[in-house]
């Protein structure tokens, strides 16, 4: 699977895109006044603990104060790490700790944080705190698993290769690695680099915390553009491009001095025609922000996003099939994992998902749709769970949700239906009309009454003129219609005259 991952840059936004054989598999935007706050870390202050719920809120310089769990909070008693059972055991309002975002705030919630440190590198995962451990990717097997555990145990021991503050020269350092997939082949030169580079960013946040206010930053994760040299890529990259000369030269600085081996494949791309737009990128942004999308079959998926969970619909369409129902439905769902996996990636929808399938009477349908999806969703950076299908039909499944979703990013509330997604029928709107009508009558001695609405409401009530006059005997008085352009075709106003 070749990828491309191509880097939009303008003044205050930056757009990463993955292209997976010259479809576009991800994308990732931060603008510089919205930007993400994942891996930061902050000195915090404690403004309220919930014992009945377990958690605390903290106060880390946001709009919103931050929500910490019980789960989330670690203690190191010199043996091994211990989940907190009970939060009034380790904090009391107006405390001050560390902590690190692990998700944006999203909606009306507050940002979710961590006691439990974690700063990465291109090759490493630096936890402090905790026993001297070294944890190892799953997808690194075979020889290299034990040369790769065997070096940062080694120099984890030795401890002698970093001035941390607080330790002493030989001392065995209080903290844990984790080996990266992207460090399987790397020499122990650049292992050992890569460790000293996190303990000493680690010794400069500790310095930084103990000078800081509460409620301050501390440590701010890299930029969009760097992280993603950092993260993203990996051995299947083909080619980095970059539209911006500026951008470029930073990020092929940052490269040739921790990841040489990117180098290669940055290049500048300096067309005329907007880099998005010659990929067909803009395209694929605008319907991933669709409702429908379209099977090649005829089939379509319905995409339903709410606050609770998001659910995923799969239809027939206009695809017939051939032999039979079964094999028709079959074939519809087998086609749809592939484009539910890909819209789950490139919209970014986490939490609960719900996949709604067309019912399967065989159970080995049932089941290779099921693998097909887990197949497809391999790929994901983000962890998901997948449940077996549930007796009406649902496949259930979870996905980490650090960020916004797409639509979130890049869309807002609808101002006229609220976010409902429907608005009253203009029908509806003169009903309202008629029976606001009569209680006003009843309530006040009026002549005559003006309704200011919408041009289509208007024009409804116009054609209802045998009704409209059956009001006016009703009322015992005159009504007139004014279109008031700027009206929405819920709003309307009744003036007495």
């Amino acid at each position: 699977m070749s990828e491309e991952v191509l880097v939009n840059v303008t003044p205050r936004e930056t757009r990463i895109a993955m292209v997976e054989n010259g479809v576009l598999q991800e994308v990732v935007i931060e603008r510089e006044n919205k930007r993400g706050l994942v891996s930061n870390i902050y000195k915090g202050r404690v403004c309220r603990v919930l014992p009945g719920m377990q958690a605390a809120f903290v106060d880390i310089g946001l709009e919103r104060a931050a929500f910490l769990h019980a789960s989330d909070i670690t203690t190191y008693d010199g043996n091994s790490n211990s989940g907190v059972h009970n939060i009034n055991e380790v904090l009391r309002e107006g405390q001050s700790l560390l902590v690190q975002v692990i998700k944006n705030p999203l909606g009306t919630k507050g940002a979710r944080l961590t006691t439990q440190i974690s700063i990465p590198s291109r090759y490493l995962v630096f936890i402090p705190d905790i026993e001297p451990n070294v944890g190892i990717s799953q997808r690194i097997n075979g020889e290299e698993r034990g040369r790769l555990l065997n070096i940062v145990n080694q120099h984890l021991s030795e401890g002698k290769l970093w001035n941390v503050e607080g330790h002493q020269a030989g001392e065995r350092l209080s903290c844990g690695f984790i080996i990266r997939t992207a460090a399987e082949g790397v020499s122990e030169t650049h292992l050992q680099a890569d460790m000293a580079f996190l303990c000493q960013i680690w010794d400069a946040v500790l310095s930084r915390a103990r000078t800081a206010q509460s409620a301050s930053l501390v440590y701010e994760d890299l930029p969009l553009k760097i992280r993603t040299l950092r993260d993203l890529v990996g051995m299947a990259v083909k080619d980095i491009r970059v539209d911006s000369k500026e951008n470029y030269l930073e990020m092929k600085a940052f490269a040739e001095t921790f990841i040489p081996d990117l180098v290669l494949l940055l290049s500048h791309y300096p067309g005329e025609r907007p880099l998005f737009e010659l990929y067909n990128i803009e395209e694929e942004i605008n319907d991933a922000l669709k409702r429908h999308v379209e099977l090649k079959s005829g089939g379509y998926l319905v995409f339903d996003q709410t606050e609770a969970m998001t659910t995923i619909d799969v239809n027939t369409g206009k695809f017939v099939g051939h032999r039979n129902l079964e094999e028709t439905i079959f074939k519809t769902n087998l086609e749809a994992t592939q484009a539910i996996a890909r819209h789950i990636r490139l919209r970014n929808l986490g939490g609960i998902i719900i996949v709604d399938f067309i019912d399967m009477i065989d159970a080995e349908h049932r089941r290779q749709v099921l693998r097909s999806l887990e197949k497809y969703l391999e790929k994901d950076h983000a962890k998901t769970h997948i449940s077996e299908i549930s007796s009406l039909g649902l496949v259930q499944m979870t996905r980490k949700r650090t960020r916004e979703s797409l639509e979130h990013t890049l869309c807002e509330t609808c101002p006229i239906c609220g976010g409902r997604g429907s608005v009253k029928s203009t029908e509806t709107i003169c009903y309202e009309i008629f029976r606001e009508i009569i209680r006003e009558a009843r309530q006040f001695d009026a002549q005559q009454f003006l309704v200011y609405a919408s041009q289509e409401v208007v024009d409804v009530l116009i054609e209802e003129s045998d009704s409209v006059e059956q009001l006016e005997k009703f009322v015992d008085c005159n009504i007139k219609f004014q279109v008031e352009t700027f009206y929405t075709q819920e709003q309307y106003d009744i003036v007495l005259m």
